[in-house]
């Protein structure tokens, strides 16, 4: 995300009279580039890397804009000294930060290979981290309910007020990210997590328990609301599917991972306690991962450092990155920035209906954290430690989703080179399509496999590898589908998406365990499989109507056949 080095319009209305002959003139340089020589196409591409660095060149208005006017003369603060106002700076547009070009190496997409993967496996290992710490607890829900006297349904609160905060957390921090940067938000993020975690641990009372863990959530939040985004920071489309690869990883491998860990330690000599300080040590390690190894990748961030690094330099102190302009006063910030999220939730059917999918798929993975229980301790008969192991099918079952996407990636990138690397984003949901019927398929497995125990324990554990391959994959394709689809706003998208499935995340172990209880194992796994099998169509869906979608999206930054085509679009975002 940047400013181009081309522009020097510091008007309003010139930036709209040039972003609204884009479209045009891009489509004319497309049907250019696929007559044309390579190193004629390689010059455009090149131009429309430059014209979406000018999209975002935009974003200092759109994303965290200012409402204040130019204060009148006579209500300016005295210079001091009797000094009168000096005059105002020539060329205020000289003075101003840019990228050389679209192969500036400041520019976070033209970073090193090895800085790349080092930001994303830092963060990778923080999303982890997080989610982890979201299902540890319930591996210890019982030893809490017996130490302070009250019922398990009031002790699994514990689960979902963590998961509550993680839906009120990106209200805070993905507009954070847009007017700051991404690094100190996840930073601060990860030292608030491992604070509360360590309060979770030394807990005197259950209302202190139930406090530490929402704020835990909250504070956990900001990796798994702004990592998707710097991800869209430093990777190109034909490499951000492997990266987000990794991120879904994170998300999902780390609640199945924890109720087997949490389940040994709870029932060793360590005791429940230490369930929270080893989430806690984990988080101290990420905080201190991101401080030493996560740079800034929010380029209008990457600008204001180089233009500090430049006053110093010259000694030149009118020299200034556009986003150090920026005045805010509160009713701008929550109009512009903290209600985003929402007015995307609500206005964008594209937010809304994938949103809704991947909330069903991710409150039904909260929910096996009860589920499972039900089947492999309570039918089976095994204990808190070995009863969690079946999850390990799930992992597995991720493990395959993401060698399979890693294999599909090279046919997505053969499509992205035929179509002169231009990207489409309808082009992720068709291994979406395969996620939903398998997942689908998983759930009616599970149970009609686990409902007795006259059926071998392997064949519901078996049902784990589909299932866990369903998730994976209709996450990981419908992250990719809304980076692609809304790349400017990707903070806040992914803001309005955590929101919404974190709410329904949070509600699910509410009612799991009763349900698979009171309706039966078989009926409830019934129950929950006909409801995805309704939502397998919205890829289908999407693959029809998603491009009409965005072409009157107020959002969505991008037109299907160039990447940049609509900053005026950010605009009327505002």
């Amino acid at each position: 995300m940047s400013h181009s080095p081309h522009d020097t319009s510091s008007n309003g209305s010139d930036d709209l009279s040039t972003i609204e002959t884009t479209p045009e003139r891009r489509l004319s340089e497309i049907g250019s580039m696929r007559s044309g020589t390579i190193n004629r196409r390689q010059s455009i591409l090149n131009e429309i890397e430059l014209e979406r660095i000018n999209t975002y060149r935009l974003q200092h208005r759109s994303t965290v804009g200012s409402g204040i006017g130019v204060t009148p003369p006579d209500q300016w603060l005295p210079l001091g000294a009797g000094k009168p106002h000096p005059p105002a700076l020539p060329d205020p547009e000289q003075y101003i930060v840019e990228f050389n070009d679209a192969n500036d190496p400041l520019h976070p997409q033209n970073w090193s290979l090895k800085r790349k993967i080092g930001i994303s496996g830092t963060l990778a290992y923080t999303t982890f981290v997080s989610s982890f710490a979201s299902a540890i607890y319930s591996a210890a829900v019982g030893d809490i309910s017996a130490h302070f006297h009250i019922s398990t349904e009031v002790a699994i609160l514990g689960v979902t007020l963590y998961v509550l905060g993680f839906a009120s957390g990106p209200t805070v921090w993905a507009p954070a990210s847009e007017l700051i940067g991404r690094r100190w938000p996840i930073c601060i993020g990860m030292f608030g997590y491992s604070i509360f975690a360590i309060a979770t641990a030394t807990s005197k009372d259950v209302q202190t328990l139930m406090l530490t863990r929402f704020f835990a959530g909250f504070f956990s939040a900001a990796p798994i609301a702004i990592v998707p985004a710097v991800f869209a920071d430093i990777w190109n489309n034909q490499t951000r599917g492997v990266a987000i690869a990794m991120f879904a990883m994170a998300v999902f491998v780390g609640p199945f991972a924890s109720p087997f860990t949490g389940g040994f330690i709870t029932m060793s000599y360590l005791g429940w306690r230490w369930t929270m300080y080893i989430a806690s040590i984990m988080g101290w390690l990420a905080t201190g991962l991101c401080l030493l190894f996560l740079k800034e990748t929010y380029a209008p961030a990457v600008l204001v450092e180089k233009a500090a690094i430049m006053r110093r330099q010259t000694r030149n102190w009118g020299i200034r990155a556009r986003q150090e302009e920026i005045e805010l006063d509160w009713g701008d910030l929550i109009t512009n920035n903290f209600s985003r999220p929402f007015r995307m939730l609500f206005t964008e059917p594209i937010v809304f209906l994938i949103s809704l999918w991947m909330s069903f798929v991710y409150g039904l993975m909260y929910a096996l954290l009860s589920a499972y229980p039900v089947v492999f301790q309570g039918i089976h008969g095994m204990n808190l430690g070995v009863g969690s192991l079946p999850f390990i099918g799930l992992i597995i079952g991720e493990f395959l989703a993401g060698a399979y996407i890693v294999w599909d990636q090279r046919a997505y990138s053969k499509k992205l080179a035929a179509n002169n690397n231009l990207p489409i984003p309808e082009w992720r949901l068709p291994p979406a399509i395969l996620g939903g019927v398998c997942f689908c398929v998983g759930l009616f497995w599970y149970g009609w496999t686990g409902w007795t125990k006259s059926i071998h324990w392997m064949a519901p554990t078996a049902s784990g590898v589909i299932t866990g391959f369903g998730i994976y994959v209709i996450f990981l394709q419908c992250f990719n589908y809304l980076i692609d689809s809304y790349l400017t706003f990707a903070a806040s998208v992914f803001a309005a998406n955590t929101i919404i499935r974190s709410a329904v995340g949070a509600a699910f172990p509410l009612f799991s365990k009763q349900m698979f209880q009171n309706l039966g194992v078989q009926w409830a796994g019934t129950l929950l499989g006909c409801l995805a099998l309704i939502m397998i169509p919205i890829p289908l869906a999407f693959i029809k109507w998603g491009p009409a979608l965005r072409k009157k999206s107020k959002f969505a930054p991008i037109f299907d056949s160039a990447p940049a085509a609509n900053s005026k679009k950010g605009e009327e975002a505002v």
